[in-house]
């Protein structure tokens, strides 16, 4: 397999994920119809924090196993979960259970998540594995630019419950599609999945000083995303009152995330990881604070076209920093890619989940909650590099050696 095929196959396995979260959002007012929820009820947010709680506690048990059988074991695994989850998404009579069908769908979907990111680090580091994972994050940034499009036109269409048909579909095809996939663990990093075998493995990544800080601070970036994701419809339907538009202006703004990620992979190798970081904080913290003026001048009602590009550059500088941090976080621990990726993903998904959920929960017909949620993620996320930083004064050389030691 050619790289580029397996980078094209990694994006369509990140995929699965993606579109669980996005290829729904158009069906959120069905959805609150069906299960008579409310007109503009926030509830049809849990069906997103729901997902992402079922990605977070599944990694845990993912990543070990991933480290013990290889990676295309727990990718099969976790595809047979994921379409359990999807049908059961499709056939949910009450919205309990539509709840609890997409909490199995996020268990399904955190497999591709651990598989995808441990062969990325199997078999790429360094600004290397950086480039790769922007490549990556490129091509599975277009699924956020075309799901909620492609969700609505299954909807005018086809029942609404189709959407979640859908995902089922994709998930058999990437399945099919993987089993030209070479397993990519070394027989050598192979642990034994035994529980003071795992309890060691995760005490190890958690004590190393710069994984356990840039975790925590991409816990704080994905706070930022799971609000969007959870209270975008409800911005740009009821507060600035354009449902029609909603698919167009979601796709936009997912496509600066893909730009983001292009330009990310291109600059990386030349300026480096930790000072790129550094230079993205320096524009984003004053942004998120401008977005707070501009939604507290204006009683919480800004206008379309200054709040809508203010949010836009600060989701889409997120891709300066996501691919990065996750880069220097495993970079320490790469013979535990699968439990590494797995206990920084977990702590990602769970805690931006609730922090999400937090700051979502505030908004109704207001852009200044989600303003001041959105400035104290991001400036809690810089914080967290800058004493793992002063902590680690040698993150950046130690980088540079093992990229080095690679090629």
């Amino acid at each position: 397999m050619s790289q580029r095929e397996l980078l094209t196959m990694i994006s369509a396995i990140m995929a699965l994920m993606a579109l669980g979260i996005d290829l729904m959002l158009p069906a959120f007012d069905d959805i609150r119809k069906a299960y008579d929820l409310g007109a503009g009820s926030p509830e049809t947010g849990k069906v997103i924090t729901v997902f992402f709680f079922g990605l977070a506690v599944a990694q845990l048990v993912y990543g070990p196993l991933a480290d013990r059988f290889g990676r295309k074991p727990i990718l099969y695994i976790g595809s047979i979960i994921y379409l359990v989850g999807a049908v059961g998404s499709a056939l949910a009579p009450t919205f309990e259970l539509l709840l609890l069908s997409r909490f199995v769908w996020g268990i399904g979907a955190a497999g591709s998540r651990v598989v995808a990111t441990a062969i990325i680090r199997d078999r790429f580091a360094g600004t290397a594995m950086a480039k790769a994972m922007s490549q990556v994050m490129a091509v599975f940034m277009l699924v956020p630019v075309l799901a909620p499009t492609i969700g609505t036109g299954i909807i005018a269409i086809l029942p609404w419950r189709s959407v979640f048909w859908f995902c089922a579909v994709w998930a058999v095809i990437v399945t099919l599609w993987s089993l030209r996939l070479r397993e990519s663990l070394d027989p050598a990093n192979r642990r034994p999945f035994r529980l003071g075998s795992t309890v060691r493995g995760y005490t190890e990544v958690a004590h190393t000083r710069v994984t356990g800080g840039y975790t925590v601070s991409t816990i704080f970036l994905q706070g930022v995303f799971t609000s969007y994701l959870a209270c975008s419809e409800l911005l740009i339907s009821d507060v600035f009152d354009r449902e029609a538009q909603f698919p167009i202006i979601f796709g936009l703004i997912a496509t600066l995330f893909a730009i983001g990620a292009l330009v990310n992979g291109r600059v990386v190798e030349r300026f480096g990881i930790h000072r790129l970081i550094n230079w993205v904080y320096m524009i984003l913290v004053p942004l998120t604070a401008l977005s707070v003026v501009v939604s507290v001048r204006s009683d919480g009602q800004p206008g379309f076209w200054v709040f809508m590009p203010l949010l836009g550059l600060t989701l889409g500088s997120f891709m300066f920093l996501m691919p990065n941090l996750n880069t220097a976080a495993l970079g320490p621990v790469g013979h535990l890619a699968g439990t590494a990726s797995a206990l920084s993903g977990a702590a990602r998904m769970a805690g931006g989940a609730v922090l999400g959920t937090l700051v979502s929960a505030q908004v109704s017909d207001s852009t200044t909650p989600f303003s001041i949620g959105v400035a104290l993620l991001c400036l809690g996320s810089w914080i967290c590099v800058v004493v793992t930083r002063h902590r680690s004064p040698n993150i950046a050389l130690k980088a540079a050696q093992a990229s080095a030691a690679v090629h």
